[in-house]
């Protein structure tokens, strides 16, 4: 702003504005207020008409102009009442930005915080995929509530991985999982120990007319899920296959018992 604009705001004299910045020269740098060249003041004067007609057309001096910085920096040497509430203004708004900054910061560490937790379950994630793409069988993983897809995904993979047979313990199957077993791979047996129900018959007779068959084996004595994937692999899973994703479950990979598992529970 042009200092005879300031000049009229803070109602003061040009003079004394002009003035009240020499003797505080060192409270105007550069890039709070400098002094315009000729060929500045001239291009100026030519865009507007009001310093062709009036104000500023006869100074004896050229102008001074100032930033942002520089407009504040006034409020504070001046000594007008307008230029004192200005100046108070400007502090009380300091004040507050300040109390706002204050409670943001803990709002962006809270953030900052969810961000890496995030970014570490990404990681993990993108670790037990690339596994599985690689056909190498992670041996144990976590999902977080929330993660339906994902677990859905790791699971569906999971199931793609079997060449030749493929056995589930969980009691508490539905048409999801059906629906998900169908994801198998071709000529792919596939064996379901659970608790079964006229509702799940219906849904299994509906299923088998368009899919692959599925052989359902009554099971009440386990508690757990588990996948057997070509009687070699045997995966722990922490949540039913209907259910993945909706509350935190892990996994892990447990070959070693899958001769007392076959023997104990499934009586093979």
């Amino acid at each position: 702003m042009l200092d005879s604009d300031l000049a009229v705001m803070y109602q003061v004299e040009l003079r004394v504005l002009n003035q009240a910045v020499k003797r505080n020269s060192e409270r105007f740098p550069e890039n709070f207020c400098f002094q315009l060249t000729d060929a500045e003041w001239q291009s100026l004067r030519s865009q507007f008409v009001t310093l062709e007609t009036g104000k500023g057309k006869h100074r004896k001096y050229l102008p001074y102009v100032f930033t942002e910085q520089g407009v504040s920096m006034l409020s504070a040497v001046l000594r007008s009442d307008i230029a004192v509430k200005v100046s108070i203004q400007i502090m009380q708004a300091f004040v507050a930005m300040r109390k706002t900054l204050g409670q943001l910061h803990g709002v962006i560490q809270r953030l900052e915080g969810v961000e890496l937790k995030q970014l570490q379950t990404d990681t993990k994630l993108e670790q037990v995929l690339k596994a599985l793409e690689k056909d190498i069988t992670p041996k144990q993983g976590i999902f977080f509530e929330g993660q339906l897809f994902d677990a859905h995904v790791f699971v569906s993979d999971l199931i793609k991985k079997a060449s030749k047979s493929l056995v589930v313990i969980d009691n508490y199957v539905d048409e999801s999982t059906l629906l998900l077993l169908s994801k198998r791979k071709k000529k792919v047996s596939c064996t379901v120990y659970t608790r079964i129900n006229a509702a799940l018959k219906k849904d299994l007779e509906k299923h088998n007319q368009q899919y692959p068959a599925i052989n359902l084996v009554e099971n009440r004595s386990s508690h757990d899920r588990f996948i057997i994937l070509d009687n070699t692999h045997l995966y722990h899973i922490g949540a039913s296959l209907k259910d993945l994703g909706n509350k935190c479950f892990a996994f892990s990979r447990m070959d070693d018992v899958l001769p007392e598992l076959t023997t104990k529970l499934l009586k093979v």
